[in-house]
């Protein structure tokens, strides 16, 4: 998987990580991945709607270490 974009988005709470991934995403092309990192926990149920709902994919989430990594291709 190449990623095109990393964003750092530990220690915010909802909204702010759904915010900044937005941002994120408007940077980049469509198919291009961003990699988002996490620590809240809230944001497995909030990534799988935002990308639900904006037509992106996610290709792969995981947990390490207490961080949530999300890997989400653009529309």
């Amino acid at each position: 998987m190449n990623i095109t974009k990393t964003l750092d988005a530990k220690g915010f709470a909802c909204p702010m990580p759904i915010v900044r991934t937005k941002k994120a995403m408007d940077s980049i092309e469509s198919g291009e991945v961003l990699e988002v990192l996490v620590t809240d926990k809230g944001a497995l149920n909030d990534f799988t709607a935002w990308s639900a709902a904006s037509g992106h994919t996610i290709l792969e989430q995981k947990e390490e270490v207490g961080v949530l990594y999300f890997y989400i291709q653009k529309a």
